[in-house]
């Protein structure tokens, strides 16, 4: 192990924890994690994994800081308005740890540059706000075979899944995908996004927390996975149900006669508003 003298002190209720150690924080430190979006879902998920101690940041995002982020998207401050949201999360990251490393992105992703970008980062964190990203990014992780943990918010509710899709369960057969959730994209108006029904920002918070949560469970191999399950978290009742994701043998990813073998698929998708910091 390497530590530096401040790493160690900076690190010591990591280390202390059985479940974790010495080996277990090394294991933060060697991880390359990619955040899809510096928006209400990525603010917590960086600034928590930066906080502990996660080697590689990776964020995407071609957005810029407004007003009416701040309600929520902690990463940023009402000086970053109108700055580039992967600089402005940059800098606040490098003040919370200067040990690790930030790479940004400042473009939108798409089924032209996921590959590329996913080859780069051992796990992908996701939160953006709109479907056709979604599944681009559940089926790029499943061609680049990278675990991904997924989290969406809406008004008062969340929910977090971790998918390895390109993985079999104990029975031999395919771990579910998101596509085994949802088989395609909803018609577009039929539900609404974070700016047409709003969202309750500590709620992103809470959620953006438990991804980051998830994303250190996967990267450290410790407690019960997510995947297969999808939770649920109802804001206003303080209520949270875990519910199963049975792999869907007719998914068109990791059926038993897939359809789709690329990401094609998405090349006539619009991915122009594609930017997860609007949650």
């Amino acid at each position: 192990m390497s530590f530096s003298d401040e790493e160690l002190e900076r690190y010591a209720r990591h280390i202390i924890l059985h479940d974790v150690g010495g080996a277990g924080q090394q294991k933060l430190k060697n991880a390359r994690v990619l955040v899809i979006g510096a928006g209400g879902l990525g603010s917590p998920v960086l600034m928590y994994l930066a906080a502990a101690g996660v080697g590689t940041l990776g964020v995407i995002d071609d957005d810029v800081v407004s007003l009416s982020n701040l309600q929520r998207q902690i990463v940023h401050k009402t000086e970053n308005i109108g700055e580039p949201k992967v600089k402005s999360a940059a800098r606040t990251l490098k003040a919370l740890n200067p040990d690790i490393k930030i790479v940004t992105y400042q473009e939108r992703l798409t089924a032209r540059n996921a590959l590329e970008i996913f080859e780069n980062f051992d796990l992908i964190a996701d939160g953006c706000d709109n479907f056709d990203t979604r599944f681009l990014v559940n089926d790029a992780c499943f061609f680049a075979k990278k675990p991904l943990v997924s989290a969406a918010v809406a008004q008062f509710e969340g929910q977090i899944a971790t998918y390895r899709a390109f993985e079999n369960d104990k029975t031999g057969n395919p771990n579910p995908s998101y596509r085994c959730l949802l088989p395609e994209t909803p018609p577009p108006g039929m539900i609404p996004g974070c700016e047409e029904a709003g969202v309750l920002g500590v709620l992103t918070g809470i959620i953006g927390t438990m991804q980051g949560l998830e994303v250190i469970k996967e990267v450290l191999g410790i407690g019960t996975s997510l995947v297969g399950k999808l939770l649920i978290y109802d804001a206003l009742s303080a209520g949270s149900t875990l519910i199963d994701i049975p792999w869907n043998p007719d998914n068109p990813l990791n059926g038993v006669n897939p359809s789709l073998h690329d990401l094609s698929v998405h090349e006539t998708k619009d991915n122009a508003d594609i930017c997860p910091a609007r949650n």
